[in-house]
Order: structure tokens, then C-alpha cells, then sequence
């Protein structure tokens, strides 16, 4: 919500595939409306349909009236997604976090992060709540998987969580660790290494 609501001047649609049956449309659109009220009125922006090949992003791109491919950026996590949309030339980011980013086409990173002595999970979520990073998965009470743009290795570095970048994010999948049910970074920071990837 705090990524949409800073992005209240930018044009904002969804591409998602609400799955088969009949209603299944109306249904989505009705969740959508309910969880994210006067966040996405721009009806021509919404998109539903299978995000298995660049068609349904070709269609999102020339919904929007001109404006060119690779100045729209669709926000994913799945990394086959994001390569379709790469293909009709979107920027693609693979968490909300990153959708500033990639507005301003600045990489994100996979990276690992130690926690040291005296610096545990509650600081750590703290840090990437106050930063462009997202934690991907909990190896041990020392190390966690993140996403991070360069200003957001700056902040967690800042913040005693030394940052070792591994790669760019573009091809990775973006949540390893998933639940069905919306949990606060807390939560998933203590429960991520019960959770099967």
C-alpha cells in the first residue's frame, strides 16, 4: 500500500490471471476493488488474463495510449513473467519495493547478509523497512537471502548488516519463501526457515 500510495501520481493497472470458471473475472475485480479501494480506477489498465506468454503485456502496453513500452514497468514475482514482459521491452521489478527502481532503471540484486553479534531479526526488519531491500529467505540466525538495490546496501550496511551482492535479480525467482496468508516482515523473518520454498 505505501508503494502505491507514493506512486498516487503514476498510472497504475493490473495484469493477473484470476483463474478458470465462470466469474472468475468478476471475481477478482471485486477482491481487487475491496483490497486496494481507488488504487487502480483506470479501468483500461486492468488486465486479466494466463501471463504465460507477451501477448496479454503487448495488450497492456497499447492500453495505455501511447505511452512506449519502456516507460511502463510491471511488478512480479515470478521471474518467467518479468522475462515476457522484458520481451515487449517493459522494465520489470520483482517486488513493489522495487518499482522506484526500476522507474528509474536501476538494478536490483540477489545478495546474502550477515547478522552480527548483538544485531538480530527485529533489527534486520527495521533496516529493510526503512530501505530498498527485501528479505527473500532466513538461512540461519546469521544469514539471510536479500534483494537489494545499491541504496539499499548502502542503508543495510549502514545499519551493521554487512551486504555481499551475488548477481542481478532479473532471472531469479523473487519469493522462495511463500504462505498463502499476508504475514508482516517479522513474521516472515521468525517463520521463513520453517517454510517449504
Amino acid at each position: 500500500m505505501a508503494v502505491l500510495d507514493a506512486l498516487r501520481d503514476v498510472r497504475r493497472g493490473i495484469i493477473s490471471n484470476p483463474g478458470p470458471g465462470d466469474g472468475a473475472v468478476a471475481r477478482a475485480a471485486a477482491a481487487l476493488h475491496e483490497a486496494f479501494p481507488d488504487r487502480f480506477s483506470d479501468e483500461a489498465l486492468v488486465h486479466w488474463g494466463a501471463k504465460d506468454s507477451r501477448v496479454i503485456f503487448d495488450q497492456a502496453v497499447a492500453s495505455t495510449g501511447g505511452t512506449a513500452a519502456d516507460e511502463c514497468v510491471f511488478v512480479g514475482e515470478d521471474a518467467a513473467e518479468r522475462a515476457f514482459a522484458r520481451q515487449v521491452r517493459m522494465r520489470t521489478a520483482a517486488h513493489p519495493v522495487f518499482a522506484l527502481a526500476a522507474m528509474e532503471n536501476r538494478p536490483v540484486f540477489r545478495a546474502r547478509t550477515e547478522l552480527p553479534d548483538g544485531l538480530g531479526l527485529q533489527e534486520l526488519t527495521a533496516a529493510v523497512d526503512e530501505s530498498e531491500a527485501v528479505v527473500m529467505q532466513v538461512v540461519s540466525e546469521r544469514l539471510a537471502l536479500v534483494m537489494v538495490t545499491a541504496q539499499g546496501a548502502g542503508t543495510l550496511t549502514r545499519a551493521g548488516f554487512p551486504v555481499d551482492v551475488r548477481g542481478p535479480v532479473d532471472d531469479t525467482a523473487a519469493f522462495p519463501v511463500r504462505d498463502d496468508k499476508p504475514v508482516s516482515a517479522a513474521e516472515t523473518l521468525a517463520d521463513a526457515p520453517h517454510r517449504a520454498p
